[in-house]
């Protein structure tokens, strides 16, 4: 493990928060990872798993407050993504590789144990980390994000939800994808989160630093390679989740349907949901403070 002066991360020092953050870096299941930590060393550790086209930064305003609560908070760029390492190749990027990414890392943190909170692609992965390990994860956290076995049968009883999916297929093909997604500084990538989220989420200085993380060679590719593997993923003989899992849903998303979320709390043995009325799909940047506070009511639950 290593670690790194704050200017290696120029959004830190943007930040607020009451502790002081460690940017490292830890070679984790063969690769190097990036990550932002805070909080305790000797505390519960949790882990921040970002989606699509996102980063650390999109955890900004949850890492904080869960510091405060007694937490030692962990959120890397995913493999693929910012300053982590980018492989090549599609095994690279299948869901069972991902997943031993986030053990790895806990890992290089010295815990068997940790609680897992995911949002969009990251909260997919975090259903298939808590499934594939269900000794490892004391609980785990989805924000608007499903559980990946449900997905296909799903679309097939659900054309309106096909047609919100179609850019999956899009990503299939090669080199097309990181093209489009480039062309006029990014406009796509931009629109995705202008579009999908409330007025004022996001500034122009947060696209700023998303366009600087999308920019990165090799950046792109290792983006959509996550959905490329997506449909070569591992098969599962027991999707069920054994750990506790809370489902934080803001009902006004866009990309996804409330009934993803319904199927996918069937697989749970002991799951809840919280549905919020006005969130969008980055509802725990639109509403933190619900969105925390639930959190750590959950993640601190007997």
């Amino acid at each position: 493990m290593s670690h790194r002066p704050h200017e290696l991360t120029s959004e830190l020092t943007s930040l607020e928060w009451s502790g002081d953050p460690t940017d490292g870096h830890h070679q984790v299941n063969g690769i190097a990872l990036h990550d932002v930590e805070l909080g305790a060393a000797d505390a519960p550790l949790v882990i921040l798993l970002h989606g699509f086209a996102d980063f650390w930064w999109g955890w900004r305003r949850q890492v904080d407050d869960l510091a405060a609560a007694g937490f030692r908070v962990v959120t890397p760029d995913q493999r693929g993504y910012n300053l982590s390492e980018k492989p090549i190749g599609l095994k690279s990027y299948d869901l069972d590789t991902l997943a031993a990414d986030i053990v790895g890392l806990a890992e290089a943190y010295g815990r068997e144990r940790f609680h897992l909170i995911g949002h969009d692609f990251g909260g997919l992965l975090a259903w298939w980390t808590a499934t594939r390990y269900p000794d490892r994860v004391e609980r785990m956290v989805a924000i608007n994000a499903f559980h990946p076995e449900i997905l296909i049968p799903y679309i097939r009883k659900h054309p309106a939800q096909m047609l919100r999916s179609i850019y999956m297929m899009i990503f299939q093909v090669p080199w097309l994808p990181e093209a489009l997604l480039s062309l006029r500084n990014f406009a796509i990538l931009r629109g995705l989160f202008h579009l999908g989220a409330h007025k004022g989420t996001f500034s122009e200085a947060d696209l700023s630093r998303y366009m600087r993380t999308w920019s990165v060679p090799g950046a792109m590719t290792g983006m959509v390679n996550w959905y490329r593997a997506l449909r070569r993923r591992p098969k599962i003989e027991n999707p069920r989740v054994k750990p506790p899992t809370l489902v934080i849903w803001g009902l006004q998303d866009r990309y996804l349907q409330r009934g993803l979320a319904e199927d996918s709390l069937r697989l749970c043995d002991n799951g809840e949901a919280l549905w919020l009325e006005d969130g969008s799909h980055w509802v725990h940047i639109e509403e933190p403070e619900t969105v925390n506070k639930a959190l750590i009511d959950f993640l601190k639950s007997p």
